[in-house]
């Protein structure tokens, strides 16, 4: 029996050194290495020098490039996320990544690109996180966004977009966080927003939009998640309606520096958890629902520069609100 146990070996040595050379030798899809390597040659030093090699993902005894992930799909590898932030890239959004069909992140944040966003974004449709904010980035946004079904989170503020906020945005139907503050954004917020089932904050601050709260809530049980509305810095008008209410997990309300008027219905405090509500620097006027001051939640309620009756008070110590990096975790 002997004998025969040992002649086993050989066998089980060719198959375990078969395995391990087809693991060591797996290649980059060559689409990826191409794209990638465009990209390369497209940048400034300050990436380039951490880019070595021809493979993205590694070749030998060479790293990955720097913010570049990789995962294994059968006998190749594939660039899964591109993460190039706060390194001084200059120039036009590269076209190239646009060729990288497995990304699921794309952050380039807080450099300086410049120029519009290609319709060719439309082909990443395995992107859950698309990161641009703090950019030069500029012309009207591509509807072809509207194409990306499993984006979760979208960031593009601090930016120059210009023109309407595009309606297929409402086409994402995992899309949790939409910040497009900071931009110059004109037309109304479209109302189609608040058919998104997933969509816990809604940051359009700063910005040159026009209209009501009246419109952008008018489809019934919208905005059935919504926890964060920023609406602040635009050129809003019309009350505050009192339909609001439906919007039942509502927390943080930011009207400041819009050009609404009327008197605060008291059904607003009827949402339960609002806990920030910021109506500085409108034109409301009357008087604040008593039962507000009487709300289990509200820790803050702002309402500087309006016409409200005298005696009327704020609550809280006021701050600016902010979001950390955390919030773009998938």
């Amino acid at each position: 029996m002997l004998p025969k146990m040992v002649s086993l070996w050989p066998l089980t040595l060719i198959c375990f050194l078969a395995f391990s050379v087809s693991i060591t030798h797996s290649k980059t899809l060559k689409r990826d290495v191409k794209a990638l390597n465009e990209i390369k040659a497209s940048l400034g030093w300050r990436v380039v020098y951490a880019w070595i090699g021809d493979d993205p993902c590694g070749d030998g005894d060479l790293p990955p490039w720097s913010g570049v992930t990789c995962s294994t799909q059968g006998d190749y590898r594939v660039v899964t996320e591109l993460e190039v932030y706060a390194v001084s890239i200059v120039g036009p959004f590269p076209i190239a990544v646009t060729n990288l069909l497995d990304l699921t992140r794309l952050d380039l944040h807080n450099n300086k690109l410049t120029g519009p966003i290609p319709p060719q974004i439309g082909r990443l449709r395995r992107l859950r996180m698309l990161n641009l904010r703090w950019n030069k980035l500029q012309d009207v946004l591509p509807p072809e966004i509207g194409e990306l079904k499993k984006l979760a989170h979208l960031s593009l503020s601090f930016n120059n977009f210009k023109g309407e906020i595009p309606k297929e945005l409402a086409n994402l139907p995992e899309l949790r966080y939409l910040y497009l503050q900071e931009n110059r954004f004109t037309g109304r917020i479209p109302p189609e927003l608040g058919t998104l089932q997933n969509l816990r904050h809604l940051d359009v601050g700063n910005n040159h939009l026009v209209g009501t709260i009246r419109e952008l809530i008018r489809i019934e049980g919208c905005f059935p998640v919504l926890r964060n509305l920023y609406l602040n810095n635009n050129y809003l008008t019309g009350g505050v309606p009192a339909q609001l209410a439906n919007v039942t997990n509502l927390e943080i309300l930011y009207l400041s520096y819009n050009k609404m008027s009327g008197v605060i219905p008291t059904a607003v405090a009827d949402i339960p958890k609002l806990t920030y509500l910021y109506l500085d620097h409108n034109q409301f006027s009357g008087r604040i629902p008593n039962a507000l001051y009487k709300h289990p939640f509200l820790k803050e309620l702002y309402i500087e520069g309006n016409g409200f009756r005298p005696g009327v008070d704020p609550i809280g110590a006021h701050k600016v609100l902010e979001l950390s990096d955390t919030d773009f975790l998938v």
